[in-house]
């Protein structure tokens, strides 16, 4: 049995990987599903001063606490959140997972990648709030860009809970090393009908940062609610794969390659 970490996305909190999260438990894994700051029922901080370190230290609290090394699992904007994790706490990580999510290289930042996605609808309907440090969808977007294919109470339950996100991470350049962040197992999920974080920029991203494994889900931005069965499987199945790695060395990493997991 794995043990996984799922890190939310802008505007969301821990709440909405409640399917995923049930899913994997009742299978027997391990799961962690923090708030990050400012978000859920971690709001003592306020919005506009967080930033991507204090997003950090709250994975890595969870990290530390932890007997094994855990498969990290990030959605959206949390995807810098996971890579600055594993170059905190590379030991504790035992793969990358990103879902439709900003994969990074070393000085790069969230808001020139998403002004440069031409087919995402964020950038056309993003509220900043410069005063208050944060920012926001605009309500008329929400079912189009994030829940497209989602059921009526996700979208209900969704969109009662958004909040403002602190805009200070996604303007901050991570820092990233290849002895530390580059020695974990990278793999991505994509979203193939997502109009938050467009196919096209999801395999420019995985092009220039190369995963493991590439999987892709027939889902809009949101497919731990709309295919959470589907999502569960190609999680479990990479948790396989990352420790099938870690325990047999190079000769298992090349057995790992055969595995169903498909490459794209």
């Amino acid at each position: 049995m794995a043990t996984f970490v799922l890190i939310h996305g802008s505007w969301h909190a821990a709440w909405c990987w409640y399917k995923v999260a049930s899913r994997l438990a009742a299978a027997g894994h391990a799961v962690h599903v923090p708030d990050l700051p400012a978000h859920g029922g971690n709001r003592r901080r306020i919005p506009g001063l967080v930033t991507l370190g204090a997003m950090t230290r709250t994975v890595t609290h969870i990290l530390d606490g932890l007997d094994e090394p855990a498969i990290v699992v990030a959605h959206s904007r949390g995807g810098i959140v996971a890579s600055s994790v594993a170059e905190r706490r590379p030991a504790k990580v035992r793969g990358l997972v990103y879902l439709a999510a900003f994969l990074l290289r070393d000085g790069e930042r969230v808001v020139d990648r998403f002004r440069a996605d031409r087919d995402s609808m964020i950038p056309g309907h993003l509220e900043v709030r410069r005063w208050a440090v944060t920012d926001m969808l605009a309500a008329r977007a929400y079912r189009e860009a994030l829940y497209a294919d989602c059921g009526a109470d996700d979208i209900t339950l969704a969109t009662s809970l958004l909040a403002p996100e602190p805009s200070l991470p996604a303007l901050t350049r991570l820092r990233l090393t290849a002895a530390r962040y580059g020695s974990v197992p990278r793999y991505y999920i994509e979203l193939l009908h997502d109009r938050a974080v467009s196919l096209a920029a999801q395999r420019a991203m995985h092009t220039a940062s190369p995963c493991r494994r590439v999987v892709a889900i027939d889902a809009s931005h949101s497919a731990y609610f709309s295919r959470p069965d589907e999502l569960v499987a190609h999680l479990v199945e990479i948790a396989d794969n990352a420790q099938a790695l870690c325990d047999g060395g190079l000769t298992a990493c090349r057995a790992a390659d055969t595995s169903p997991l498909r490459n794209r």
